[in-house]
């Protein structure tokens, strides 16, 4: 299938961003029905929460060997069993009666959403002519922040009326019919053939990567630093009561920010990087000045927001454009980095906030912050070029 500019393919690409909706939902409604779960399974609560780490755990160590060994396969059929993978995962979710089980289908659902991501943004990339590769990727990835935004709200509501397995039977209802969806709307593709896979070191060694790599990585864990302890850093400002209302505002900015990434990505890459960076370092300082006033507290995370939600669609737009036809082995590296930023985020700013308290989050995320500017700055050749693709 030649690539057309003039009709794009929203339907495959909505099916691809489908996908990545129920991936979140799987990663992150059990932190939504926590009670819930503590008390079905018989389990406390902090055990429960180990379900979303093994989650993680399954797509951090699992994504690039698995990506990589599947390089060859042909691209639909690989998504369709990944798919498959999801329905099979949440409804022995839904149907287990032990923990150590469901800890277990947590983690291979982890592996087949590793495998999901790195999937993604190279599917997308071959559906659209190169001058709409960031468009295509913006409208794959905008799943994850509706579910976050959306989705968990919903399914959470929807545990306590029905009961916490009724979620997780209604996602594999609905990847059923997102199978039934991409096969009448996401065309096939082929895999690498043997002669053109690169090794790892190889792809790891492409020119540009590891500055992005590293821009994903410090950017990522900025933010989940300031995230993971967003209650706390609060209070201050008298909002840790209202950290819902905070998280809306974020959310919302968010998708503002994904829809701006989507519009302008394919012309602006790099200058939509370093504004980002920007405008994340600008919320960050306004809230180690200034967090104490509830109105700037709002302000700052909506900046924040809009500053992280076209995040994972450039990180990984750059990291396509860079590896070529490496790309879905490279994405797997941004997956993997990715990962260890988000659990890096909750360790780090631990430390920060037990040694020099927690005003010291926002100092520490603008130093990282302006580390990311400065890589994404001498990456002007490659990983961030200056001159626009296309």
């Amino acid at each position: 299938m030649h690539p057309s500019s003039e009709r794009f393919p929203w339907s495959g690409l909505l099916a691809l961003a489908m996908a990545g909706f129920i991936v979140i939902l799987t990663e992150a409604l059990p932190a939504g029905l926590l009670p819930l779960m503590s008390a079905d399974l018989g389990v406390p609560e902090s055990l429960v929460g180990q379900l979303v780490t093994s989650y993680a755990l399954g797509s951090l160590v699992t994504a690039i060997p698995v990506t990589a060994a599947t390089s060859g396969w042909r691209r639909r059929p690989l998504l369709l069993a990944v798919l498959v993978g999801f329905i099979i995962v949440n409804t022995a979710t839904a149907l287990s009666r032990h923990f150590v089980l469901t800890l277990v289908t947590r983690f291979v659902a982890g592996m087949f959403a590793g495998l999901l991501w790195a999937l993604l943004a190279g599917y997308a990339s071959r559906m659209v002519s190169e001058h709409l590769r960031g468009r295509a990727i913006a409208v794959a990835m905008v799943g994850a922040p509706i579910a976050l935004s959306m989705g968990i709200p919903a399914g959470t509501l929807l545990g306590a009326v029905m009961g916490w397995r009724s979620t997780f039977g209604v996602m594999s209802a609905l990847t059923v019919g997102l199978l039934v969806w991409v096969l009448g709307s996401v065309p096939d593709f082929a895999g690498q053939a043997a002669e053109a896979r690169l090794p790892l070191r190889r792809v790891a060694a492409t020119p540009g990567l590891k500055a992005v790599l590293f821009v994903t990585f410090s950017f990522v864990l900025a933010h989940n630093m300031l995230y993971t302890y967003i209650a706390p850093f609060l209070a201050p400002s008298g909002l840790a009561g209202r950290v819902d209302a905070v998280l809306f505002v974020f959310g919302l900015a968010g998708l503002l920010g994904i829809w701006g990434v989507g519009v302008l990505i394919d012309r602006w890459l790099r200058a939509l990087v370093l504004g980002s960076t920007l405008l994340f370092l600008g919320a960050a300082v306004s809230l180690g000045v200034s967090g104490a006033v509830a109105v700037v507290a709002y302000v700052a995370v909506a900046v924040w927001g809009l500053a992280f939600g076209g995040a994972a669609t450039l990180f990984q737009t750059a990291s396509a454009n860079t590896a070529g036809n490496a790309s879905d082995v490279a994405q797997s590296m941004v997956v993997t980095v990715w990962g260890m930023a988000m659990a890096g985020g909750g360790l780090v700013g631990g430390v920060l906030m037990e040694t020099l308290g927690v005003a010291s989050l926002s100092w520490g995320v603008s130093v990282l912050l302006v580390s990311t500017f400065l890589v994404t700055w001498r990456a002007r050749a490659h990983g961030f070029p200056a001159a626009s693709r296309g």
